[in-house]
């Protein structure tokens, strides 16, 4: 019993916190909004951001990922119900399918700002910060799967799970977020 309590410990301990991919870079604790006040201020400084993929462009030898900035959870995964932040721009010396870092796709980069870059947004230039890439983690797209009867959600609403048994959600009584009385 307790070698399996402390197996599920580490199998926890592991999944916790920022994927590997931008976890292993050193940066600041350095926010957005800080750095987009006077990014030339902040040039060579290592941070991490994420948010949207909002556009990919493919240039000869490297690739410009536009990203509508949201703050970072603690799993390093843009918070994407928060306000977003403004637009900056990733560069990254790798090509970068536009298949793949498709637009609306969740992204957390580890980089150096690098000051500014403009872009034309609709009519307008702006300035943007630039990132430069070091490493970057493309967020996997979570399903919403429907939820049948009063079971445990994706057992056909039979009241039974083979992992909780009759817990809250599985129990006869609890039938989509009611109790319902036994009949």
């Amino acid at each position: 019993m307790r070698s399996c309590l402390l197996l599920g410990c580490l199998l926890l301990a592991g999944c916790a916190g920022l994927p590997s991919a931008v976890k292993d870079v050193p940066v600041a604790e350095l926010s957005y909004s800080q750095a987009s006040q006077n990014p030339g201020n902040y040039k060579d400084v290592s941070v991490r951001w994420g948010g949207i993929i909002i556009d990919v462009d493919n240039e000869q030898d490297f690739t410009l990922v536009q990203v509508l900035s949201h703050p970072l959870n603690y799993y390093g995964r843009p918070q994407t119900d928060k306000p977003s932040e403004g637009r900056f721009v990733i560069k990254s010396n790798e090509f970068l399918d536009p298949a793949v870092y498709a637009k609306d796709k969740e992204i957390t980069v580890a980089g150096t700002l690098q000051g500014e870059i403009e872009r034309t947004i609709g009519k307008k230039k702006v300035r943007l910060p630039l990132l430069i890439s070091i490493a970057t983690y493309l967020w996997p797209v979570y399903q919403n799967y429907p939820y049948y009867g009063y079971g445990y959600p994706g057992f056909g609403g039979y009241g039974f799970s083979p992992y909780f048994g009759y817990g809250y959600y599985g129990s006869p009584f609890y039938w989509g977020g009611y109790y319902r009385p036994y009949w």
